[in-house]
């Protein structure tokens, strides 16, 4: 009889232990969902979240655009690696002209575009743009490759990550390879809402728009 009081007081003390078990549980995950909640996804600097907000950025959103003076331009100019690949593929042709003030030295050149130009670059261009002289021809973008290391310093870290160009067109692939890549790093700066990509300029580190500028060729 005493044995059977005891494993019965056994069995309530094994099913309190396991109650009290899975209260303590409960306990522990209704405190880290808490927490969890009052967190922000920016809250952690990952190279997820440095990847979300170099690809979102202005310099990897906004098209890169190609100015294409039509008229009389600088033999510097007319030479250039730009030029010289608009000319490869007779989308421009130029004879030489006098130089207007503030062009020299000469020869300078009066360029046009080719029947093959006027088809393939003033289609580019909005059609209250296609008569003037300067025109802006969007022809890439930046394409995030990788972000291939994260170093961090208290609330700054320098991001490194690597891009490409995407052309946006024939003109694009003609003047930017998309083979190329290039690697930069950028300062990010940890703010009361999370991780930012650093907006102003700073001793230590770089903007994103210095970063893709002053990029280096990957090796």
């Amino acid at each position: 009889m005493l044995a059977s009081c005891e494993l019965v007081e056994w069995s309530k003390c094994g099913v309190l232990s396991v109650v009290q078990t899975m209260r303590s549980k409960s306990t522990l995950i209704l405190i880290s969902l808490i927490f969890l909640s009052a967190c922000s996804p920016r809250d952690f600097l990952t190279r997820r979240l440095a990847t979300d907000l170099i690809s979102a950025s202005d310099a990897f959103k906004s098209p890169q655009q190609f100015v294409l003076q039509i008229g009389v331009v600088s033999n510097k100019d007319y030479v250039s690696p730009e030029y010289l690949v608009l000319q490869h593929h007779g989308w421009i042709s130029a004879s030489t002209a006098p130089c207007s003030a503030g062009l020299a030295p000469a020869p300078c050149w009066d360029v046009l575009l080719t029947p093959a130009g006027v088809d393939t670059v003033r289609a580019l261009v909005p059609a209250e743009e296609a008569d003037k002289s300067s025109l802006f021809v969007p022809v890439a973008r930046r394409e995030l490759v990788g972000v291939t290391g994260i170093t961090k310093r208290g609330t700054s870290a320098d991001v490194d990550f690597t891009w490409k160009w995407f052309p946006l067109n024939e003109v694009g692939a003609a003047l930017y390879s998309g083979d190329l890549r290039y690697n930069s790093t950028v300062e990010f700066r940890e703010y009361d809402d999370g991780w930012r990509i650093l907006q102003s300029d700073s001793r230590s580190g770089q903007k994103l728009d210095d970063a893709v500028k002053n990029a280096e060729p990957a090796q």
